[in-house]
């Protein structure tokens, strides 16, 4: 440890990893039970937009996606033997979730525009009948 000031004891680092080892397992059993209730909630609620249902699916499984990337950070953190590889992971993680978001907020807006301009009804021969023009 004395060749290297920036050294993290074995014990501190094995507890850092159990440490992220129990957030994991506690985020699993978090994310599991919100797909459940979110199961439930669609099957209740037969009115509600598909659109809008769609983005609720999206929402959850970006969120699942960046806790997962920061627990995963986090687990590569702790096994960073120098400042150079913290920077380095630190570097990588941000510029990765820096693309991960831009392309979770598109899709999220694509979505959403969907459903605040939805598509035109199809015209009936009953509109035709009554002297519509279209």
């Amino acid at each position: 440890m004395a060749d290297n000031p920036y050294e993290i004891p074995p014990e501190m680092r094995d507890f850092a990893e159990k440490s992220v080892d129990q957030a994991k397992k506690a985020f699993d059993g978090f994310m599991n039970a919100a797909h459940k209730a979110a199961g439930g909630f669609n099957l209740s609620s037969e009115a509600m937009h598909s659109g809008t249902k769609d983005i609720g699916h999206k929402a959850l499984g970006y969120a699942e996606q960046n806790v997962n990337a920061a627990l995963d950070f986090a687990a590569r953190l702790v096994s960073a033997r120098d400042p150079q590889e913290i920077l380095k992971l630190q570097s990588d993680f941000l510029r990765t979730q820096a693309q991960a978001f831009g392309e979770q907020a598109k899709e999220i807006g694509t979505a959403a525009a969907k459903i605040a301009v939805p598509p035109e009804a199809p015209k009936t021969r009953g509109d035709k009948a009554r002297g519509d023009k279209s």
